[in-house]
């Protein structure tokens, strides 16, 4: 039996009706796909939002939720570090992850043995692989934190405006601190949203505002919190309108993240060309070591040849120096 004839473009110009039917295939077609593409959206930021909540949905009471998510990011009961290495505790702090030794320990494990396999199969120098497991072992975990800890930095400077300003909201609607901070805890997202939804159990809990705005600031070693903690720092000493403060505090990292913006944008062209300069010399060189092994095989040996690479890699890391100079603008 033939099989139907898909109807052509041609055909869709010649008969209205046709052309009539295909818009409304392609509208149906859209329009399921941007449903199924919200519905995922939807699903992605009620999964977000956040730590604090699915801990929350789990524990009951509120001591045992803030001990929990004490634990969770490193720090004992009593909000204190327990991890021994000081600016391992920092990191791990900083990067917000869920603090699993365990897990951590099999994920280590897992990294040296899947680098040292491969290179004693290839190399077959078990001094190679077994400096490189445990080297890989290390370096790759610590590089993932860094990689999360500026990540969520830059997320919480994102956020923290919003934040400010529900808060802002809710005391000019008559809701007390608490509730006002409990409310940026139960309506935005990681990583802020646990922070402050942290903060709200803890203030639940027993501790001060500035105690708690304090710990805030711990956790999250992001400048524009720590302004935002020194402002609730004045305030409880020096009384004033709170709301106003916020509201100016709110207004001052809107404009720290503006020019943070442009900085960037500033800086880009010398951070491309620093990548270019410093590339295309390798670039070069793999090249011609690939096209044609003997133009510097024959000569690599010779003493000039030697002596002039290293004068020529240490002007190259002069360059970078001045170039990062350059372009390493902070606020």
């Amino acid at each position: 039996m033939a099989l139907p004839a898909i109807p052509s473009l041609a055909d869709a110009v010649r008969d209205p009706h046709l052309a009539i039917f295909l818009v409304l295939v392609f509208a149906a077609v859209f329009t399921a796909v941007q449903a199924a593409t919200g519905l995922l959206r939807a699903a992605h930021v009620k999964i977000k939002v956040n730590r604090r909540l699915v801990v929350a949905d789990r524990v009951g009471s509120v001591a045992d939720r803030v001990i929990e998510l004490r634990k969770e990011r490193g720090l004992n009961e009593a909000g204190e570090r327990r991890i021994g290495w000081k600016w391992f505790g920092e990191l791990v702090l900083k990067a917000g992850v869920v603090y699993r030794p365990r897990r951590w320990t099999l994920i280590c494990i897992g990294i040296a043995m899947g680098v040292a396999a491969p290179l004693y199969l290839f190399l077959h120098s078990p001094l190679i692989a077994g400096l490189a497991g445990p080297v890989a072992a290390v370096l790759l975990p610590i590089t993932y934190l860094r990689f999360r800890a500026a990540r969520r930095l830059t997320a919480l400077g994102r956020q923290l405006p919003d934040a400010l300003e529900i808060i802002v909201r809710s005391l000019e609607a008559g809701h007390p601190v608490p509730t006002a901070i409990s409310l940026v805890g139960r309506e935005m997202v990681d990583p802020i949203g646990t922070e402050f939804g942290l903060a709200a159990d803890e203030m639940a809990y027993g501790a001060t505002l500035e105690q708690v705005i304090g710990r805030l600031a711990d956790r999250c070693r992001q400048p524009d919190v720590d302004l935002f903690a020194a402002t609730i720092r004045l305030q409880e000493k020096a009384g004033g309108n709170l709301t106003g403060l916020l509201k100016m505090n709110a207004s001052t990292v809107r404009e720290r993240q503006k020019m943070r913006l442009k900085i960037k944008a500033a800086s880009a062209e010398g951070k491309a060309s620093a990548v270019i300069l410093t590339s295309a010399p390798f670039c070069v060189l793999a090249l011609l070591t690939f096209a044609s092994p003997h133009f510097y095989g024959d000569v690599i040996h010779e003493k000039p040849i030697q002596i002039g690479l290293a004068v020529l890699g240490t002007w190259m890391f002069l360059g970078n120096l001045v170039m990062r100079r350059m372009i390493d603008m902070r606020i």
